[in-house]
């Protein structure tokens, strides 16, 4: 589990093909490496990968074809920029919100605006997520956690302060950019118990039941 506050930016430094999958290296930065073990949890641009090996200044890691089909690391080449956070330990300050690190579908950037010091972005996104986003609600861009200031169809506005440009890579974000999102759980959890409240059979159990077994 995650915050959606991001710790450091990294580097690709390696993408290998292995079969339908790939792995990857990445340059960590200043991202502390010290506490991390093979096995470990790191969002890399809002996906969860596991630590298959590593070192003081970088980490490898595995993905899967499902991955690959339902993020923007198909479009990520040896060079590219990422946001990194390392698990959220029980003692973390929790900064942001409940992220998972598993991405619900893909967006593009589609408007860019300089607002005084902040950057305003429109982003696009699959219809299939619109009921998920309340202005003034979180979401996860790239695995950083934001707040949805304005909705449109199938599309939701960020503004970006200085400090979380300079901290991320939402500050290089361009028009026709792809980005991974994840909606916020609180809001799959609350669409599932009522689903399921809605579907459920209706009781057999009467008055009149009670009353002839004694109950009543």
């Amino acid at each position: 589990m995650f915050t959606g506050i991001i710790e450091a930016v990294g580097t690709l430094t390696a993408i290998t093909p292995k079969g339908e999958d790939i792995s990857v290296t990445v340059a960590v930065g200043k991202l502390d490496m010290s506490d991390v073990k093979l096995g470990d949890s790191i969002a890399t641009n809002g996906v969860c990968l596991t630590v298959i090996s590593c070192n003081a200044t970088s980490y490898s890691a595995d993905l899967s074809l499902e991955t690959l089909n339902k993020t923007g690391f198909t479009d990520y080449q040896v060079g590219s920029k990422v946001n990194l956070e390392k698990a959220m330990l029980p003692t973390t300050r929790f900064g942001g919100h409940i992220v998972s690190g598993h991405v619900d579908g893909v967006g593009e950037i589609v408007e860019r605006n300089q607002v005084g010091r902040a950057i305003e972005f429109w982003v696009s996104m699959p219809s299939e997520l619109c009921k998920y986003l309340a202005e003034k609600g979180s979401i996860t861009v790239d695995g950083i956690s934001l707040t949805v200031n304005a909705l449109r169809k199938n599309a939701f506005k960020l503004t970006i302060v200085p400090h979380t440009g300079e901290e991320t890579t939402i500050a290089d974000f361009h028009v026709g950019r792809k980005v991974n999102l994840e909606v916020d759980v609180l809001a799959r959890y609350m669409e599932r118990l009522l689903n399921n409240q809605s579907s459920q059979p209706e009781s057999r159990l009467t008055m009149e039941f009670l009353q002839q077994n004694g109950f009543a």
